[in-house]
């Protein structure tokens, strides 16, 4: 990416929250914009009319819908740039409390989904010898403190893996990877429309299960993350001739990559000597 040129982005999930800051803010920079959600109205709802957005229905669990959302923003802007892998949701639960298909379904959507995109840009990507594929991954994929993440943290843990092994792959074709880890901002993730949580179902986990509901439900609307800033943090960040392979976004975010950092040298050290002693005795 470079400064002062429009790109062409296609940013999933812009039908609410983070998604629409960040359509939002690649349109005031001037930016043209494949803007997709379940339903396409609720990105005009959201965004206005603009002649540089486009809106387009997109489930990004359907590999179909997302060749057809990538062949929509070549036919009306002939490239693209940048994708933004934002869409998302959050099954909450204790993982025995967690309908299977629940579970599943976290993983269709926030893992498969970015699968579902890149895999359809790629091509476009390679033909132009540049591209940007951005994933929204989480804090969550980094460390999973607390309860109620087992199908959430697993989903951006694969995303993590996914992104970062694909980064090799694609380097030699121009093509960036970008994952972004927001802490916690006043987004619509915790919102009835987003977060569906298990159904009570185990005794030993009754307490718990009403506590952990109680405080996320009290921290929606009070996360102190602004989704405006990230957006334009974003935005800038994909400007660059290297955008980073990982952004921490958010005081807490940054506090969390350096306390996992910390643990993961203090595990590496517990057992050096033991861990040190596995290889064949002839080499």
């Amino acid at each position: 990416m470079t400064e002062n040129t429009q790109n062409v982005w296609l940013v999933t999930g812009a039908g609410r929250g983070l998604g629409v800051d960040i359509a939002r803010a690649a349109l005031a920079a001037g930016h043209a914009v494949v803007a997709t959600a379940r339903n396409a109205d609720n990105v005009t709802k959201a965004l206005g009319e603009h002649d540089n957005l486009l809106a387009v229905a997109l489930d990004v669990t359907d590999t179909s819908a997302a060749q057809a959302a990538v062949a929509a923003a070549l036919e009306r802007f002939g490239r693209l740039d940048v994708l933004v892998n934002n869409a998302g949701s959050f099954n909450a639960g204790f993982f025995e409390e967690m309908t299977p298909d629940d579970f599943r379904a976290q993983i269709e959507t926030t893992l498969f989904g970015p699968v579902n995109l890149t895999r359809a840009v790629l091509p476009q990507f390679r033909a132009q010898r540049s591209g940007l594929v951005m994933t929204i991954s989480s804090t969550a994929g980094i460390a999973s403190t607390g309860d109620f993440l087992t199908a959430y943290a697993a989903s951006k843990f694969g995303v993590e893996g996914f992104m970062e092994a694909l980064a090799s792959e694609v380097a030699p074709f121009g093509i960036d990877t970008m994952l972004v880890e927001p802490g916690f901002f006043r987004t619509e993730l915790l919102t009835p429309q987003s977060t569906q949580y298990a159904e009570p179902s185990i005794a030993d986990y009754a307490d718990r299960t009403a506590a952990t509901i109680e405080a996320w439900q009290g921290m929606d609307g009070k996360q102190s993350g602004d989704p405006a800033k990230l957006a334009d943090a974003l935005v800038s960040l994909a400007s660059n001739e290297k955008p980073p392979l990982r952004f921490a976004a958010g005081a807490d975010a940054v506090e969390l990559f350096e306390t996992k950092a910390q643990t993961l040298l203090a595990q590496a050290h517990a057992h050096r000597e033991l861990s040190s002693s596995l290889a064949h005795d002839d080499t």
